[in-house]
């Protein structure tokens, strides 16, 4: 089992991220992947860097932890061609410790270039298309496409590592599902929901399977369940209400109504190592191998060492399936 730590971009100043990086590498987390968004969730949470410029300031300063987006939608905000010329730098930068997270993105982050935003099939198409324009400018050479939503126009990544980075591609369904397997090397998901694994080994997919743990440390449990209200009501509301709505008030107004006990009842929280190991469990069981923590309480600093002295050790001890 492979444990990563979460980088909450949307709740910390830029330069905070770095730091909490180089702490994660301290700690020993294996990798660290941080979230890629215009606009934060929540008004309160104040910030949104931007991810690429956070991990070309991570790379420089660590030797050992990879790293990874989680995750970038690669054809609104941005273009396939710009994600794979970052993602190269990025893996260049960082000698080969990148792991590029794909999803079809939020609206949230995505409406702000006035594209609009497509329905649901109509983004995975455009994954899919966006997947292999990225595939393509990372074989070498110059290459131009011409698809049902996406174009390339002779074009070429001048600087490439020699090994690809992984690409994990993000499913909240088997739809998706079978999109990472055919086009990408590892799956993404933030529900403990053994039907994505099992969709994605099932159209063939034989890559490592990556998820999101929802924790909340603090020294007592009112703490860290009024931290995770206060920082991550926004992912109780459902995958639907996530991928739609399309700015931080209407966010705000989906999860006045959430209460701590809702939290409670996906989050682990408080100083109880058990509480934590047991939402990690129902990940490892439901097959997925590559473990993010997500933090949503008060102290990071205070969960880091949390994590060296009593979740390193059982967490790696978890066995899939």
């Amino acid at each position: 089992m492979r444990i990563g730590y979460k980088l909450f971009a949307e709740g910390y100043a830029p330069g905070e991220m770095v730091r909490q990086a180089l702490r994660a590498e301290e700690a020993g987390f294996d990798f660290v992947e941080i979230s890629d968004h215009f606009h934060p969730w929540l008004h309160n949470h104040g910030h949104s860097g931007f991810a690429w410029s956070i991990l070309a300031a991570i790379a420089a300063r660590t030797e050992r932890v990879e790293l990874a987006t989680g995750v970038t939608c690669p054809f609104l905000r941005y273009h396939p061609a710009i994600i794979a010329q970052a993602a190269a730098t990025t893996a260049l930068l960082s000698d080969d410790r990148f792991t590029l997270g794909i999803g079809s993105g939020e609206r949230l982050s995505e409406h702000v270039v006035g594209l609009g935003w497509p329905a649901v099939h109509h983004r995975h198409e455009m994954l899919r298309e966006s997947l292999h324009i990225i595939r393509l400018l990372w074989s070498g050479g110059y290459h131009s496409f011409d698809g049902d939503h996406l174009a390339l126009e002779d074009a070429r990544v001048f600087d490439l590592p020699h090994t690809p980075p992984r690409i994990a591609v993000a499913a909240g369904g088997p739809e998706a599902a079978r999109i990472a397997a055919d086009h990408g090397d590892a799956l993404f998901a933030t529900e403990p929901r053994p039907e994505l694994v099992r969709s994605y080994a099932e159209a063939g997919g034989a890559g490592p399977a990556y998820a999101e743990v929802p924790l909340a440390w603090a020294a007592d449990e009112a703490s860290a369940l009024r931290s995770a209200r206060q920082m991550f009501r926004f992912g109780v509301t459902g995958w639907k209400v996530m991928s739609e709505l399309p700015n931080p008030v209407n966010f705000e107004a989906a999860t006045a109504f959430v209460t701590e006990d809702d939290i409670a009842g996906t989050f682990g929280y408080g100083p109880d190592a058990e509480r934590h190991l047991a939402v990690a469990r129902n990940f490892a069981r439901a097959g997925f191998d590559h473990l993010a923590l997500v933090n949503a309480g008060p102290d990071p600093d205070g969960f880091l060492d949390f994590f060296t002295h009593e979740l390193a050790e059982p967490l790696r001890e978890l066995s899939t399936g």
